[in-house]
């Protein structure tokens, strides 16, 4: 099994900076694309951003030049650095990882998520 462990969430004023560190363990072969999505409740969960295996990331409009992700493939981790938070950035946020896991009967590539944290952005 493959488990993430989120951190780094809280309450921050506006204009502030959090980072989230999102860490994967279990029995990892190989790990493919890494995001961040979140969610407010009430509204459909979005994709803040994303991050491929070569390096390669995408951002939701409403982020980008605010937040950078960025991964250690040796620590099986990601990190969402936010900076110049705003009120409407209050979410939860949660990791999700594509992993290749070796079974028994061959490699099997899944979709796992972390438990969420959560950003308030409030003065």
């Amino acid at each position: 099994q493959v488990q993430l462990v989120e951190s780094g969430g809280g309450l921050v004023q506006p204009g502030g900076s959090l980072r989230l560190s999102c860490a994967a363990s279990g029995s990892i072969f190989s790990i493919s694309a890494m995001g961040w999505y979140r969610q407010v409740p009430g509204k459909q969960r979005e994709l803040v951003a994303r991050i491929t295996s070569g390096g390669s990331t995408n951002y939701a409009d409403s982020v980008k030049g605010r937040f950078t992700i960025s991964r250690d493939n040796a620590k099986n981790t990601v990190y969402l650095q936010m900076n110049s938070l705003k009120p409407e950035d209050t979410a939860v946020y949660s990791c999700t990882f594509q992993v290749t896991i070796a079974t028994s009967f061959g490699r099997s590539l899944n979709n796992y998520w972390g438990q969420g944290t959560q950003v308030t952005v409030s003065s």
